[in-house]
């Protein structure tokens, strides 16, 4: 802090300058680098219309699937199942939406839970590969399946705020969350992990490869329970505010805006969100 002010008052005399304009000048040159309200929406929209888009075709694609209505189905007949050209996009488009999200981190302005969204982007990349290399899509669409739904919601709550429509995004906020507990602590644990782990290995003989792709949902449930905590955490204090307050979920306010985001605990603390 004091190397800071050292630095302001040495050019406030190169530049016959008050401390107090220099102060202001940075501080308006920092806000040029934040990304603008307009530019947020913008992201938020896109995302929202993939999740939609996402969803919608990943319900189309396993409506008549046999594994949606009988999660059994993924093992049986292991690993002789042919993969259909419908399911194959589906796997496509959704590494595509990852992969792209993985690489725009390192431009795009730096989020607070920088390192939580690499660590699950990378997550759900290794789990697509892997389960497509394996053969094991079947049970791996379902985990896309349930993850999308929620992030449909998260988008427009986020596009809501910065549109300025509070009670829209205060009444998505709360749809969102109840149904972020649904899908992410009560369908993917309860359902899909609980398949992976107990009816597996009753219906098909276990495999080193198996393990590490367990490894990897178990992985995103601890990633979702970090973030379902922060969730709460929004919610009570809207409740107690009478409001969100600044940007939803995953602390995706950039890291100079943390010592304001600190005392206000925002909607957009937990990205989206995201993955499988």
């Amino acid at each position: 802090m004091k190397t800071c002010w050292v630095q302001v008052c040495a050019l406030a005399k190169q530049l016959d300058m008050t401390e107090r304009q220099v102060e202001r000048w940075w501080r308006l040159r920092r806000s040029q680098e934040k990304p603008s309200t307009l530019v947020k929406f913008c992201e938020n929209a896109w995302r929202c219309l993939f999740y939609l888009y996402n969803f919608s075709y990943g319900l189309f694609v396993l409506w008549d699937k046999e594994w949606l209505w009988d999660i059994d189905q993924c093992y049986i007949g292991y690993p002789h199942q042919g993969v259909t050209t419908d399911v194959s996009w589906y796997y496509m488009v959704s590494s595509a939406f990852y992969w792209s999200l993985t690489i725009s981190q390192f431009w795009d302005v730096r989020r607070k839970d920088f390192w939580q969204m690499f660590i699950h982007h990378l997550a759900t990349i290794a789990l697509l590969s892997f389960s497509w290399v394996c053969n094991l899509h079947r049970i791996g669409t379902l985990v896309l399946l349930v993850h999308d739904c929620a992030d449909i919601l998260l988008e427009v709550a986020k596009a809501a705020k910065y549109a300025n429509y509070q009670k829209l995004c205060d009444s998505l906020f709360a749809i969102f969350t109840v149904l972020w507990i649904i899908t992410r602590l009560g369908i993917y644990p309860f359902y899909i992990i609980w398949s992976t782990t107990i009816r597996a290995p009753m219906l098909l003989p276990m495999f080193p490869a198996y393990y590490f792709f367990n490894a990897l949902l178990c992985l995103l449930l601890c990633l979702h329970m970090v973030w379902t905590w922060l969730i709460l955490q929004v919610a009570y204090n809207a409740i107690t505010a009478g409001k969100l307050d600044g940007d939803i979920r995953s602390s995706s306010s950039e890291i100079s805006d943390s010592s304001h985001h600190s005392n206000h605990s925002t909607p957009n603390r937990v990205n989206h969100k995201k993955e499988i």
